[in-house]
């Protein structure tokens, strides 16, 4: 394992401790998870046994019950793992710093893995104040550690792609694999049963006003075949059909990645067997720079979900403002957008699989992002709307790549186009647009299947259909 993925959080001394503990938290996943292999290898050369917690918080922000039956499902999956490997999983209901203070009182070291989001870095400063012993942290979740690829936040993907493909073999290494010497299942600690999940959502009381997803489970499992199925089946015709929402050919992983139920340093090893593949080089840079522009973006601009002002580039914003007083033919509510009210029968298809599903195609996203900002009264307005209900209803809301892929629709990571109304000069796209590329109407039909499969009405808010 590279030194780069390591860092130190504080200055503490090696503890006398019973156990070496991995606070788990971005990386849910046992295969191909840097920090967890490290812990094991700090548990052996002591000598100690390795404890995994994961602190369940019922207030992270925006999210509900889709997002925690998903994060649940795949956690149930974790925690049979490790036992298999003679590790202790406990979870429990506590916020992470706390539950982390609490079992680090007889720990001889911390090893964590890390995120990006201001909640996750403030759960990790607070840590990093109080526990008593060393806290290692581990990047695990991105191909090239995001410092190491870039110093300052990147002003698009073409800046980003030099600095990281100059990199980029230094890090493509496969995870070793090491078995633990000491068993901890043994321990007497008290943490969560995961056998009834609704049992635990109903106790964390958390809101229940989104159902879980009907068509996606959460889990590492799960992951490895959405992988598998879509570097056998659906590869080679990535780069042609990728953008077309009435085929499937995508990969599905952005709700998997998002939870860290799989690595995304795995899904290219794996996708780098495909060489042959027509497909592979859009796929790679989707994966790889894409992916990780997002995370550059939500690491160095502390207001990415904030104020566009300190969001966009200066030409994007100035010109946004500029047209801002520009007459809109249509304008509608947070309300109506949310129940899919719109005179566009594409935008509400589109919102209509988000809240459905869990997910929208992403070349709708980028539709879906711009009408919203067409049909505001105000472009920071329209940037709030469309973050609210991307975080709401899409598994993989709150997200590096959310977060990058809304500001995209305003400006963010692209270049000035011809200068028209309301958009100024910020990339427009319409519905014409949309016909040129895949059969439209096509789509809205799918969608509405979908929904009624299976009486998926039910999981609607009340009167959207």
């Amino acid at each position: 394992m590279k030194k780069s993925r390591i860092k130190s959080l504080n200055q503490q001394s090696l503890q006398n401790g019973e156990y070496i503990l991995y606070w788990m938290q971005a990386s849910q996943r046992v295969a191909n998870n840097h920090a967890l292999e490290l812990a094991i290898e700090k548990a052996n050369n002591l000598k100690q046994p390795l404890v995994v917690f994961f602190g369940l918080t019922a207030n992270f922000p925006e999210a509900n019950a889709r997002h925690y039956y998903f994060m649940l499902e795949g956690l149930q999956e974790v925690q049979k793992k490790l036992k298999k490997r003679n590790i202790k999983m406990i979870i429990r209901h506590i916020s992470p710093p706390e539950g982390i203070k609490e079992l680090a009182e007889q720990a001889s070291l911390v090893v964590t893995d890390r995120g990006y989001l201001k909640v996750e870095k403030d759960w990790k400063a607070k840590a990093t104040q109080e526990i008593p012993c060393p806290l290692l942290q581990v990047e695990s979740d991105v191909v090239v550690p995001v410092e190491e690829a870039s110093d300052k936040e990147e002003y698009a993907a073409y800046t980003l792609r030099k600095k990281i493909n100059k990199k980029l073999d230094d890090y493509l290494n496969p995870i070793e694999t090491n078995q633990i010497q000491v068993s901890s299942l043994d321990f007497k600690m008290e943490g969560l049963n995961l056998d009834n999940l609704e049992q635990i959502i109903n106790d964390l009381n958390i809101d229940e006003t989104v159902n879980k997803s009907p068509g996606f489970t959460g889990g590492n499992s799960e992951a490895q075949k959405y992988l598998q199925d879509f570097l056998s089946n659906k590869l080679d015709k990535y780069e042609e059909l990728s953008n077309d929402p009435t085929t499937d050919y995508l990969s599905h992983l952005g709700p998997y990645l998002h939870f860290g139920q799989i690595s995304p340093l795995h899904v290219v090893l794996t996708a780098k067997k495909y060489q042959d593949s027509s497909g592979l080089e859009d796929f790679l840079d989707q994966i790889i720079v894409r992916r990780e522009l997002s995370i550059n973006f939500v690491y160095y601009n502390q207001n990415y979900d904030g104020q566009l002002k300190e969001i966009l580039s200066e030409w994007a914003y100035e010109t946004l403002q500029e047209h801002k007083n520009d007459l809109r033919e249509y304008n509608y509510s947070r309300e109506e957008f949310e129940t899919a009210k719109t005179h566009d029968p594409y935008w509400n298809a589109a919102q209509l699989e988000m809240i459905a599903t869990g997910k929208m195609h992403g070349y709708m996203r980028m539709y879906w992002g711009k009408k919203i900002l067409e049909w505001t009264d105000d472009p920071q307005t329209a940037y709030d709307i469309a973050l609210y209900l991307n975080n709401k209803y899409s598994l993989d809301g709150r997200d590096p790549n959310s977060y990058a892929g809304i500001a995209w629709c305003f400006g963010k990571h692209d270049r000035a186009w011809q200068e028209r109304d309301v958009f100024g000069k910020v990339r427009y796209m319409n519905a014409n647009g949309l016909n040129r590329k895949f059969d439209a109407d096509l789509y809205v039909n799918q969608v509405a299947k979908l929904c009624n499969k299976h009486n998926l009405e039910h999981n609607l808010p009340t009167g959207l259909l």
